[in-house]
């Protein structure tokens, strides 16, 4: 089985994400914080090294990571 490049919280983010789920609904849907959830896709895009959550959504579905 490969191992994920994201944690699991960062996965469930972005599978949100790509639903067109806004920072604030994610936070309500995950109980914790809207900083909580900009930190994850911060670190997420970090991983990725990309720019912005697009390029972030775009590398994952690339890596099968998510699909949409």
């Amino acid at each position: 089985m490969k191992r994920s490049l994201l944690t699991k919280r960062e996965q469930e983010i972005f599978e949100l994400l790509v639903q067109n789920k806004s920072t604030r609904e994610i936070a309500n849907k995950l109980h914790i914080n809207e900083k909580t959830v900009r930190n994850h896709i911060s670190n997420a895009m970090q991983k990725l090294e990309v720019k912005g959550r697009a390029g972030a959504v775009v590398e994952l579905i690339r890596l099968g990571e998510i699909t949409l």
